[in-house]
């Protein structure tokens, strides 16, 4: 199971990379002016409903029901499953799309508000829109097709489709002078994007026997199972994409670019949640499912100690410089061309802030994994839910001290109590819970990233006067330099508080499933 966080993992690495190198000419391009505001609105949208419609609650539901399905009755059961779905799903897109287009501004007015007091921010928006919300039809396809092959354990080419979306905008933004405004060459890159992303997952399910074959729904006990999960889990992504949309509309009020900062310091944020967090739970959902639905609860049990394990190791030392150095991340990673010192300074107190609520959310995916597996979506939906109003409360308390840092502080706070009542509702449910070894560990590994922050802070004292003797380069060669000094004081801390036993053994952790 290791391995194939690994291979997700991996894939999702080289979409952060080159998500990083479309952000740096995002930023050089667009900055953090109207246009960027406009834009990131036109992005946002389609991508909070994906994560209701499609991998978020679609994906909670038809994996489990799907690895169900092909564990109990077959192969040809299974893709006869998804195949009914596909056709359902695509009728449902299409309307919706049709409706998103014909209703544009008025969506844009309410999810966005504050763009109608200027209208040519709130005119540019619209038009962006009506350019990137097909991406949402496309890529929820995509999402089906993605499940069957991860419920399969392919996961190579479902974790770096979003490497497409990249590239895609890398490429119509060099081209940007072609359109009419860069917003618009970055919209036009997000729909090309969608295009690519379904080609490629379609194309490997083909060429493995699990490609789409269209079929009208019937409603089986699969089709049962599936929307008794989809119901709840709408609602609990719905929660948590309102918070997110919280975060579009109250920023919208706030000063022009801070929209920008909120969505540069998302991007580094979402490294780690992308990289390990999501990468744990598109592992650890069908590895459950397989497993429960085998009847071997130790193991689903272990499979999940392991994923929580592994996501600290790696999620634990991102937190720790986004806490400590976040100024220093902004200024080497963006300041440069529109973007200037002062964006990237609002952009690295927001990151901060973001980063007290890093380690819930790398490990949310672990703690829901075990009901999504059981079929159970609404227990999960409660603590969404639950955390979402703690989360809109705050930002609305904290917008006008703290204005978008007050933001993202509200999202931290929701994340920590959504992960405790997830563990709480498990401990009620009487769910085997990972042994005491796996507390321990997690315990000396938060150990591990107190030191290392600690580390960190003095070093970047320390050579902030080496590095600002240099004629160019100062801000990258000394994030280059604390990286390096990091990583060698974390992987000494790790070898001396755990152990050699341990790191090993839990790379080699990848004792093979049972086959369905």
């Amino acid at each position: 199971m290791i391995r194939r966080f690994f291979t997700v993992g991996g894939f999702t690495l080289l979409s952060r990379i080159t998500g990083f190198a479309r952000d740096v000419v995002m930023a050089a391009v667009l900055g953090a002016g109207p246009i960027a505001d406009a834009f990131f609105v036109a992005f946002r949208l389609p991508n909070h409903f994906r994560a209701i419609f499609a991998e978020g609650a679609f994906a909670a539901a038809f994996v489990p029901a799907y690895a169900r399905t092909l564990t109990q009755d077959g192969k040809l059961a299974a893709r006869s499953f998804a195949d009914r779905l596909a056709l359902a799903m695509i009728v449902l897109q299409v309307v919706l799309l049709i409706v998103a287009l014909i209703y544009t501004p008025a969506v844009v007015r309410l999810l966005a508000p504050g763009l109608s007091a200027d209208p040519s921010r709130f005119d540019l928006a619209v038009a962006l829109t009506r350019i990137t919300f097909p991406y949402l039809a496309l890529i929820s396809i995509e999402t089906l097709i993605a499940g069957t092959l991860n419920a399969n354990n392919r996961f190579a080419s479902a974790a770096g489709a979003p490497v497409l979306l990249n590239l895609a905008m890398i490429g119509t933004l060099t081209y940007a002078a072609l359109f009419p405004t860069v917003g618009h060459a970055a919209a036009w890159g997000v729909l090309l994007a969608g295009v690519l992303q379904l080609a490629l997952v379609a194309g490997d399910a083909e060429r493995n026997g699990f490609g789409l074959r269209l079929k009208m729904p019937k409603l089986d006990e699969p089709t049962k199972r599936f929307l008794k999960a989809l119901g709840p889990a709408i609602i609990g992504a719905g929660g948590v994409q309102l918070a997110l949309f919280a975060d579009t509309i109250i920023a919208t009020y706030l000063p022009t670019g801070a929209l920008s900062a909120l969505y540069y310091a998302d991007r580094i944020n979402q490294l780690p949640i992308g990289v390990v967090g999501i990468a744990v739970g598109i592992v650890l959902l069908p590895e459950m499912a397989r497993r429960l639905a085998a009847g071997d609860e130790p193991g689903a049990v272990n499979a999940q100690g392991k994923a929580i394990e592994f996501a600290l190791l790696l999620a634990i030392p991102c937190a720790a410089a986004s806490l400590v150095i976040p100024d220093l991340i902004m200024r080497a990673l963006f300041a440069r061309g529109a973007f200037s010192n002062a964006d990237a300074a609002a952009a690295g107190q927001t990151l901060a802030a973001y980063a007290t609520g890093l380690i819930p959310f790398v490990l949310m995916r672990s703690f829901v994994a075990p009901f999504h597996a059981r079929g159970d979506t609404t227990t999960p939906v409660i603590a969404a839910l639950t955390g979402v109003a703690l989360n809109i409360a705050l930002k609305v308390a904290l917008m006008g001290p703290l204005a978008q840092v007050g933001l993202a502080l509200g999202t931290a706070a929701g994340a920590w109590l959504n992960l405790l009542l997830l563990i709480w509702f498990a401990n009620r449910r009487g769910f085997a819970k990972p042994g005491e070894s796996t507390l321990s560990h997690s315990l000396l590994l938060i150990a591990a990233g107190i030191v290392l922050a600690a580390v960190l802070f003095f070093c970047a004292q320390f050579l902030a006067p080496v590095f600002a003797k240099l004629a160019a380069f100062r801000d990258e060669g000394r994030l280059a330099a604390l990286a390096i000094i990091g990583g060698a004081a974390y992987l000494a801390l790790i070898w001396g508080l755990l152990g050699r036993k341990w790191l090993r053994g839990l790379i080699r952790s990848a004792e093979p499933a049972g086959k369905p």
